[in-house]
């Protein structure tokens, strides 16, 4: 069976380190969709791991770590990222493992991310995307003309003319779109030549990969990037990634079955963040949401861009249990709360004086809502030291049990630092 770790949220909620906790005890971690644009840091003793493409799991020795179909692979970064860890003293040799079937993210994807939203920005309706390149690869996948990792490391003789012929294909559509840029075709492909025997030894069937490990009986963790309020089809669309973040996503981008997945946990920031434009209605563009972004040093890992902040949106958290369907719940960073005399917990939307029955799709009708909030107190104390649930403050544990009761999901962990240990975990 397979647990899955997934963000409530905007993204940035601290997936990692709930991850690396787990896989103390895994076998097998998997992500199943995105790409390079999410991020998050992982914490063991002195030294600080950033990940943005590879598997958390990477950080347990016994673990082997599989980058799955629905992963969109900017190959150079793949490399990169994983010098850097192993630099750092991670030795990841046969142990992790990209899928066939994967699509590839190419330097000219990454141009024409930057160039659609400098189109889009002078309607002032850019969608803040980290320039990646992801989109603009899933549009290509959509589309049926990208190019998988099949296409790259086949050995059969005509795969390597298939390959030339669909890149520069790709191209040629790209400046017909965009005019002329930047792009050596020529060396691009000599590049990839390259490549390709780099990336050999790392490509698996990951459908036969993960079965085997299910058959097997193998513990295994899968990991969503990004959140659920960033998915294509339930998030705050346009304003989102471009691929399904949520439950769905974990089915399709690994090619599991319902039966597969055991606990689906959802992490929820102890407050809200969300990277990039879009409507957030419990933002506090105030002294709170400054003291928030200062105290929980809201900086994106991947791009460094400053998170915007405001009070925990119990809707939002509602609408995403509703979603992915969680069996327990990981609050983090409780302890950026710690100074707060008053908490305000948004409770539910009004439109018009009327109250709505979920999150809306239009954004036109969210940017005109009124939050009704709850007023919580503070618990006004250090929390970062505490190693036992039971020893919380009795206001933090009734913060908690809050957002228990309207969500219908239990806690089951809380987290009170950026450490490996400080993560209390509650019996539910």
């Amino acid at each position: 069976m397979a647990d899955v770790v997934l963000g409530s949220q905007w993204g940035d909620e601290g997936k990692g380190k709930l991850v690396d906790l787990l896989c103390d005890d895994i076998e097998v971690c998997a992500r199943c969709q995105g790409g390079n644009n999410a991020g998050h840091t992982i914490v063991v003793g002195d030294k600080e791991y950033d990940f943005h493409m590879l598997p958390s799991g990477l950080v347990n020795p016994k673990c082997k770590n599989l980058v799955g179909s629905g992963v969109v692979v900017h190959l150079p970064s793949f490399f990169e990222e994983l010098h850097k860890i192993e630099a750092q003293g991670l030795n990841c040799d046969g142990r992790l493992f990209l899928s066939s079937r994967a699509h590839l993210v190419f330097d000219f994807h990454q141009r024409v991310d930057k160039l659609r939203e400098a189109e889009l920005s002078t309607n002032k309706k850019s969608i803040g995307t980290t320039g990646k390149g992801i989109g603009p690869t899933y549009a290509t996948k959509a589309s049926r003309s990208g190019i998988r990792v099949h296409h790259l490391v086949s050995d059969e003789p005509e795969s390597w003319k298939e390959f030339e012929t669909r890149f520069r294909r790709l191209v040629e559509t790209r400046f017909k779109r965009y005019g002329k840029f930047d792009c050596d075709v020529e060396a691009e492909l000599a590049r990839y030549k390259v490549l390709r025997e780099k990336i050999k030894p790392f490509v698996v069937d990951s459908v036969s990969f993960i079965h085997n490990a299910l058959a097997q009986k193998k513990k295994i963790l899968i990991e969503g990037a990004n959140a659920i309020m960033l998915d294509i089809d339930f998030g705050t669309y346009p304003y989102v990634t471009s691929s399904n973040t949520g439950i769905g996503g974990v089915l399709t981008g690994l090619g599991l079955p319902p039966r597969a997945i055991r606990n689906i946990y959802g992490v929820v920031k102890a407050y809200t963040t969300r990277v990039g434009e879009g409507p957030f209605p419990t933002e506090q563009l105030n002294a709170n949401g400054e003291a928030l972004q200062t105290i929980g040093h809201e900086y994106g890992v991947t791009t460094g861009r400053k998170r915007r902040c405001g009070w925990l949106d119990l809707v939002v958290l509602k609408y995403s249990a509703m979603i992915n369907g969680y069996t327990s719940l990981n609050i983090t960073k409780l302890d950026v709360l710690d100074t707060f005399k008053q908490i305000k917990v948004g409770v539910a939307y009004k439109y018009k004086g009327k109250t709505l029955e979920s999150f809306p799709e239009d954004l036109f009708l969210l940017g005109k809502v009124d939050v009704e909030y709850e007023t919580l107190p503070g618990w006004d104390q250090d929390i970062t030291k505490i190693k036992n649930y039971d020893d919380l403050p009795e206001n933090a544990k009734k913060y908690l049990a809050f957002i228990e009761k309207f969500v219908g999901v239990p806690v089951q962990w809380v987290g009170t630092g950026p450490a490996r240990s400080s993560m209390l975990e509650k019996a539910i």
